[in-house]
């Protein structure tokens, strides 16, 4: 008796039985993939651009949607452009290279607006113009995943391609800060040159002003000769290379041995940031220094004012905010950080800025700063939002809160919460493109009371 077919099995038989569709795309998702809609339900389509009809091959067929492969372009958006990177069909780290640049800035902005309204019922009674820097180049952190694989004789270096976990084969990356997007191949030549090629799964890159970091996760010890190469490839880069064998604090220097640290400038504010490889700083230091001046300008500050800052981070805006007001308060929940936003304090010689370590995703109780008042309060949370935070709101009684945030949904539900529950206003709201050709959207919002 022939064995019955697994339901995995039998999905895919379907999936290669149906014929391809051609359909138009209506909308984006937040991912950046085109929808259509064939039969009352959503297909998503990656690579499709709205205004456009394509045909499509279905890869996955669920009860309330479904996924397709685009195979042909019947018709084409007018903002359709060619893609300047060679390798944008495969690799999985940019989206968007296919639209005009102008449309990917319409996109994100009306994705914001879109999210604001749909999920925290707010509308903005002003829109903010668009941040906007450099297109290439501006990336400064990245995890580059790295495998060695025998059948291509070859170390590939990069991102993961579009849908998969497999690794991109490319040999340079546009987006990245040119000191290593400029030598993806390079780096993979070298690291097949190792007796441990195999064992580097992943290099972090950190960028500062002056110097540029790599940072490679090794799981087993290089050879002497191992060690030389590493050495020879930072010293003809000028790259700076650490090794990781274990958690966080096992990195250390490989070459220099005393390396100069990572630092950024703001120089608006005459503020210098330092800080290691691994830590957090903002991907673009162009928007970053505009979105900072944006942030100050939000904010409204005066001498007197005194400001809370949550999720602080190494104090990117509370140092900067200091430097106006008679107080600022920085709060994070990684203890590291708060150490190097206290040194970049005393590194820039501003004694009126104090920082707590708090878990700000769990109640606050019995710390110094959650019951006083606050003229103004500032926050910038990960992608999960503040929502846990926000039950503070009203011991503060801040007249102004400016919230900036990296998911337009968990800011929009947010903003229901401080609107409706709170009592604020949403005055003012717009994106800031410190991600380039994804569909990642950064942006800033003003509540009033």
């Amino acid at each position: 008796m022939a064995a019955k077919p697994t339901r995995g099995a039998a999905r895919k038989a379907r999936l290669a039985a149906m014929p391809p569709a051609i359909a138009p795309i209506d909308s984006f998702t937040h991912d950046g993939r085109g929808v259509a809609h064939v039969d009352g339900k959503a297909v998503f389509v990656d690579g499709a651009l709205p205004g456009e009809e394509v045909e499509f091959t279905y890869t996955l067929i669920r009860r309330d949607y479904a996924e397709g492969r685009l195979d042909r372009i019947v018709s084409a958006s007018p903002h359709r452009v060619e893609a300047p990177c060679p390798w944008f069909a495969a690799c999985g780290g940019c989206r968007l290279q296919h639209l005009a640049r102008g449309e990917q800035i319409a996109l994100k902005q009306g994705l914001l607006l879109e999210q604001l309204q749909r999920i925290g019922q707010v509308r903005p009674e002003a829109v903010l113009p668009p941040l906007v820097g450099e297109a290439f180049g501006y990336r400064r952190k990245a995890r580059l995943g790295v495998k060695y694989v025998p059948k291509r004789g070859r170390v590939l270096v990069g991102f993961r391609e579009k849908a998969s976990a497999l690794l991109a084969a490319i040999d340079s990356c546009a987006v990245l800060h040119p000191a290593v997007g400029t030598r993806i191949a390079e780096l993979g030549d070298m690291i097949h040159s190792l007796r441990i090629r195999d064992q580097i799964p992943q290099i972090e890159v950190a960028a500062g002003d002056e110097q540029v970091a790599l940072v490679f996760r090794v799981l087993a010890d290089p050879s002497p000769d191992d060690l030389q190469t590493l050495k020879h490839f930072a010293a003809t880069t000028g790259l700076t290379l650490y090794l990781q064998r274990g958690g966080p604090t096992s990195i250390a220097p490989l070459y220099p041995e005393q390396p100069e640290p990572l630092a950024y400038r703001l120089p608006e504010q005459d503020i210098t940031f330092e800080f290691a490889p691994t830590e957090f700083t903002q991907i673009n230091q162009d928007i970053n220094r505009r979105m900072v001046n944006r942030v100050l300008e939000l904010l409204n500050l005066e001498a007197s004012h005194e400001v809370l800052d949550l999720f602080c981070g190494l104090g990117n805006f509370t140092l900067p905010v200091a430097r106006r007001v008679a107080r600022a308060t920085g709060v994070e929940g990684e203890l590291g950080l708060v150490e190097r936003a206290r040194s970049n304090a005393r590194l820039n010689g501003i004694a009126n800025a104090e920082f707590h370590v708090a878990d700000l995703f769990q109640p606050q109780t019995g710390v110094p700063w959650i019951d006083k008042p606050f003229d103004r309060v500032l926050m910038d949370p990960s992608r999960s939002g503040g929502r846990e935070i926000l039950t503070c709101v009203p011991r503060w009684r801040a007249p102004r809160i400016v919230y900036v945030s990296c998911n337009p949904a968990t800011l929009a539900r947010d903003a229901g919460v401080l609107v409706h529950e709170h009592g604020y206003r949403l005055t003012q709201a717009g994106i800031m493109d410190m991600f380039p050709h994804t569909a990642h959207v950064e942006s800033v919002a003003v509540f009033e009371r």
